[in-house]
Order: structure tokens, then C-alpha cells, then sequence
């Protein structure tokens, strides 16, 4: 009998730099790529002014900038319906109004206001500057952190239930892998309201917010649930990676990224969903299109990972079938 065959030390090593090399061209994907690749394409405008000087504008930018032309209401209604970033409002008088959102994603905004302003300074001087749904720092980054902490929270909670269970041998039932998801739901939740309390205490934390918070940190403990529960950890191959989409390509906007991560990332990445839609509950507009989008699909990933987490597995119905031996035969006697 021959033994097992070693493999040179030397090719073990190669092995391992080519496994690190693997790495960090996956990382430098997804996060420096993204940000290093950043460049304005096509970002979307409202400028309400008249026929003749919105032509005018209609050719400054070039590629960089989507004009639309409608009146100061319609272009308003727009920027409310985060169709566009920014609005140039052009009425007869001397000064030029440019109007953003705080309830609207702040690179979009940085970038439709400096473009804005510019064009406006070539027509009209210095324009002043008005901002609806005023947000603070704090208000700027939570949506996104909130994003990523309950993704980060429900994956270790996941990962912990696995393990833990490996350990001591025990099979995790429906009951304890539900019991997971809701209690990962309630202290995530906990403590996202915790931060916002402490990075601004002027943030709103009403039914509407936690119950958001509430619905995107259940949606994501229940997928990974579901994966951990068919991959076992190879899962990991899949969640890990995908928080490190959250700060790079989920805190932009569409118009700003490489057309590569456009479609191969932010179009499907779970992380601009609550995030989105909790920047308009923050800012106080519940009926911003994106918080009907977040719930849906939040829901959507609620109800998949719940059916696929609980789906009774071969096991449980073996235990639920009476085994032959334990059946008992009625004989009747004639």
C-alpha cells in the first residue's frame, strides 16, 4: 500500500499566493473598482425655464447630464419622485434657483447641484440654493448603515446558529430557525434605532422607520438563513463578498457607475433597497416611489428565505412519518 502523495512545499505556497492573488482581484472588484471607475452618464435634470434658453441648456454637459424641460411644478414633483437629482428653475428675474433633496441619494445630488450651479452661473449669475427635506450628516449616512449593519448582523447571527449546532451535535428545526430570524429582527432593529439616536437625535424613529428596519434585517437573516441552510458554510463564498457591495456600488446611483458594475452589480445588489427607501421615511416622505419598491422587495426576499429556511426537510418528515415498527394492526377476530 502507498501512502498518501505530499505535495512539495513549494507548490503549496504557489497554491496559496495564487489563492490570496484570487482575492484581492475579487475585492479589488467590487469595492475599489467601482469607486475608481466613477464618472457622470447621462445623470437626470429638471430645469424649468423658457423654450429658448432650456435648448440653450439642453447642450451644456454633453453626455454627463439628461435634461428635462417642465414647469417649476412638474420639475418639483420629479426631484419628489427622485426621477431627477436636481432642479435649475429659471423664472423671468434676475437670480436662478437650483433645488436638491435631502430625501434623494447625496452623490446624485453633489453632482446635479455642482452641474446646475455652473450652468446657471453661465446664464444668470450665481444661483441661489434651495434645499428641501434638509438633512444632516448623520442622515446622509444612516440609510446606508443601516443597510449594511443588519446584513453584517444577521450574517454573523447565521453563521453563529451553524456553528453552534455543528458543535454540539444538535439539529436546528424550523422552530429555532424561525426563532433566529425574529430575534436577529428585534435587536438588529434595537440597535440601528440605538445609532440613529446617537448620531442625531432629530431622526425621526416612528412605526414607520423601525418597522423598516424591522422588515429589511428579517428579509436578510431569513436568505442567509436559507443559503447557510442548503450550502452549510460555502455559503459564505456568497454573503461575505456581498457586504463588501454595500459602500461601494450600493451608496451610488446608477448614472455615476461604469456600465459593467451598472448591470453586474448595483441593477440586483439587496442593499439599495432599504437603503433608498429608508432615506425617504428619515427625510419624511413616506410616498417616495422607492419605499413601495423596498417593501416589495423586501417582502419578496422575506417570503423566499422563510420558505426555504422552514421548508420541512427530508429528516423532520422522517420523524414525522410513525416508523413501521411503532404502527399498530388491528386484527379483528371473526
Amino acid at each position: 500500500m502507498t501512502g498518501p502523495v505530499r505535495r512539495p512545499a513549494g507548490a503549496l505556497a504557489l497554491v496559496a499566493a495564487a489563492a490570496g492573488a484570487l482575492v484581492a482581484v475579487v475585492l479589488g472588484f467590487l469595492t475599489f473598482g467601482a469607486q475608481a471607475t466613477v464618472a457622470p452618464d447621462g445623470v437626470p435634470v429638471a430645469v424649468a425655464a423658457p423654450p429658448e434658453i432650456a435648448q440653450r441648456l439642453a447642450a451644456h454637459g454633453g453626455g454627463q447630464l439628461a435634461w428635462t424641460v417642465a414647469t417649476p411644478a412638474e420639475a418639483r414633483q420629479l426631484l419628489a419622485d427622485k426621477k431627477v437629482y436636481g432642479v435649475l428653475e429659471l423664472a423671468p428675474g434676475p437670480v436662478a434657483t437650483v433645488v436638491t433633496s435631502g430625501a434623494v441619494n447625496p452623490a446624485g445630488t453633489q453632482v446635479a447641484q455642482q452641474a446646475l450651479t455652473g450652468a446657471a452661473t453661465a446664464l444668470a449669475g450665481p444661483p441661489k440654493q434651495e434645499v428641501l427635506h434638509p438633512v444632516s450628516p448623520a442622515g446622509r449616512t444612516a440609510p446606508l448603515a443601516a443597510s449594511a449593519l443588519t446584513w453584517i448582523g444577521a450574517l454573523v447571527a447565521g453563521l453563529g446558529l451553524t456553528q453552534l449546532a455543528k458543535r454540539t451535535g444538535r439539529e436546528i428545526g424550523a422552530g429555532a430557525r424561525f426563532l433566529q430570524v425574529v430575534g436577529v429582527g428585534v435587536l438588529l432593529t434595537a440597535a440601528v434605532a440605538g445609532f440613529f439616536a446617537l448620531w442625531d437625535s432629530a431622526l425621526p424613529l416612528d412605526a414607520g422607520v423601525l418597522g423598516f428596519v424591522f422588515l429589511a434585517a428579517t428579509a436578510f437573516a431569513a436568505v442567509q438563513a436559507g443559503l447557510l441552510r442548503l450550502l452549510g458554510l460555502r455559503a459564505m463564498a456568497v454573503l461575505g463578498p456581498l457586504y463588501l457591495v454595500a459602500p461601494a456600488v450600493a451608496g451610488q446611483v446608477p448614472e455615476l457607475l461604469n456600465p459593467a458594475y451598472r448591470a453586474l452589480l448595483w441593477s440586483w445588489t439587496p442593499f439599495r433597497f432599504p437603503a433608498e427607501g429608508l432615506r425617504s421615511l428619515l427625510q419624511g416622505v413616506p410616498g417616495a416611489p422607492d419605499v413601495t419598491t423596498g417593501l416589495w422587495v423586501l417582502g419578496a426576499l422575506l417570503a423566499a428565505g422563510l420558505l426555504v429556511t422552514l421548508w420541512p426537510g427530508r429528516s423532520a418528515r422522517q420523524e414525522a412519518e410513525p416508523h413501521p415498527a411503532d404502527r399498530v394492526v388491528e386484527v379483528g377476530v371473526h
